[in-house]
């Protein structure tokens, strides 16, 4: 077991109460463990909650926190995946002002080589998505940060893991 910290992706497939958000992360940081990423959403089972969770931590803190999480009466399982048992993903967008995708070709080429999408225009702004790695999205920020952006957000990490999840047949017997 390892005593380096390195990135974990947590994945928590819960019932959707109110206030079992406040608490997962309450055991985060009673730890004094940054949590560096976070997503919710439905699961691939009908009225299961999906968490993902991004943490740096060692993997003897990280399977004691999961025993932890477990302990959550809402939680029906959590599970911790290292970037190598992952495939992942980040999305963000970016508004600049339209004038520049007219005025600065440079901008429309970095756009198209960075696979990044132009998803909306009108007469005052456009905004532009990309999904990828951290890495892509923070390259990418860099080289569109000296047009002047308007507004930039990013998402949470998204993930599924390389191995097949036994849980589907946990959640299913979780469903009836």
């Amino acid at each position: 077991m390892s005593t380096e910290k390195q990135l974990y992706t947590v994945s928590i497939y819960t019932e959707n109460n109110i206030g079992l958000l406040n608490r997962i992360s309450a055991i985060f940081q009673r730890r004094h463990i940054n949590i560096e990423s976070l997503n919710t959403s439905p699961s691939e089972i009908e009225g299961v909650s999906r968490f993902t969770i991004v943490v740096n931590m060692t993997e003897v803190n990280m399977k004691k926190i999961i025993g932890q999480i477990d302990k959550q009466v809402e939680v029906i399982k959590a599970f911790y995946h290292t970037d190598d048992e992952t495939i992942y993903q980040q999305s963000c967008m970016f508004k600049f002002r339209s004038n520049l995708l007219f005025e600065e070709r440079n901008i429309q080429n970095i756009i198209k080589d960075s696979n990044a999408r132009i998803v909306t225009v009108n007469k005052e702004f456009f905004v532009i998505e990309k999904s990828g790695k951290k890495e892509e999205i923070d390259q990418l920020y860099d080289e569109l940060s000296v047009f002047g952006i308007m507004q930039f957000t990013r998402s949470g990490r998204i993930a599924v893991t390389k191995d097949e999840m036994k849980i589907t047949t946990l959640l299913e017997s979780f469903n009836n």
